[in-house]
């Protein structure tokens, strides 16, 4: 059982090192769009994601992805499954 803290934990470090920001900058609360990242910086960053946790989130779910914690809700959805 793997918690959403880990997950977090895993999305600000892939996040902070994309965008060249500091982990601690961001938050559950926040969208893509608020990390300034278009939309291919997101399927990227949740395409590391899948691959780090060994999971594939369908397509039609990633296009709904827009905020941190809705990454980290679907990420932990599927590790925990």
């Amino acid at each position: 059982m793997l918690d959403m803290q880990h997950v977090f934990e895993k999305i600000r470090e892939l996040i902070a090192a994309k965008k060249g920001v500091s982990q601690e900058t961001i938050t559950m609360a926040q969208s893509f769009e608020d990390l300034e990242m278009d939309s291919l910086d997101s399927v990227e960053v949740i395409s590391d994601l899948e691959d780090h946790f060994n999971v594939s989130i369908p397509n039609q779910e990633v296009l709904q992805i827009k905020t941190i914690e809705e990454a980290v809700n679907s990420l932990s959805k599927l590790v925990n499954a």
